[in-house]
């Protein structure tokens, strides 16, 4: 009870581990009754309004909105808070968990490219998870309490960051982009790195560079000989096996 008090309620943390819970659990719970109702099973079913299918990222937009707007208004302390947490932690489970069908504006829910979904709950949950445990965006905990006091050196610090970060994006590593804005190491690991064949650092630095553009491909080969089958498994088990079935855009919806 000492470390939560000292590390969760103390800093105002409560509301931000609320939620992470609702975010976490309200996509678990979701995707076990998308799972039922695309087997048949259960009393559960698809809702629809005037023959149109209404997915659930529409009440989680609205969820998002209504706890996001609370917590503004709310402050880090007190009932309303923690409310408007917990309402906020179930709309932004709801609106990622359709993340796939977003981006593509297609119902790919239960294709493929409906995996992106899972990857980003998956970022999502760890990334706030480490904000949780004390690490601040851009590395600054990091510092020192004589960095602390020296502004320019914390400017610095928190601008290489983000130039690694930024490197490692345009070199196709989105994962290791993302993560490193919170873990400097890791965006300076993924900035010295090759880039993907791919990706448009690829395009523009290793055109005139054959031996650099077949070692990147060769190196992402084997990358993903090693882990894509590993990540396709861990996202089946967790959000659900893809079907073959194309997807239908939504503009005809």
């Amino acid at each position: 009870m000492g470390w939560f008090e000292r590390n969760i309620m103390e800093p105002g943390k409560l509301p931000l581990l609320l939620a992470l819970i609702s975010f976490v659990l309200t996509f678990l719970i979701t995707r076990v009754i998308t799972r039922l109702i695309r087997a048949g099973k259960g009393p559960f079913g698809n809702v629809s309004s005037g023959g149109v299918h209404v997915h659930h990222v529409v009440p989680g937009v609205i969820l998002t909105l209504v706890g996001g707007f609370g917590a503004v208004a709310g402050g880090q302390y007190g009932f309303g808070s923690a409310l408007a947490a917990v309402i906020f932690g179930i709309g932004a489970g709801l609106v990622l968990d359709e993340f796939a069908l977003v981006l593509h504006l297609a119902d790919v829910y239960w294709t493929p490219d409906g995996r992106k979904s899972v990857e980003m709950v998956v970022l999502t949950a760890s990334l706030v998870g480490l904000l949780l445990i004390g690490f601040s965006p851009l590395g600054v905990n990091d510092l020192n309490e004589d960095q602390q006091q020296n502004r320019a050196v914390a400017l610095v610090t928190v601008l290489a960051n983000f130039l690694f970060a930024l490197i490692a994006l345009f070199k196709g590593k989105v994962r290791l982009a993302v993560l490193g804005v919170i873990i400097p190491l890791v965006a300076l690991v993924a900035a010295v790195r090759l880039a993907r064949p791919t990706s448009p650092w690829a395009r523009r630095f290793y055109r005139n560079r054959p031996r650099a553009r077949a070692k990147s491909g060769l190196r992402a080969y084997h990358h993903d000989r090693r882990w894509v089958a590993p990540s396709r498994a861990f996202h089946d088990w967790l959000g659900g096996a893809p079907d073959s079935e194309p997807a239908r855009s939504l503009e005809r919806r």
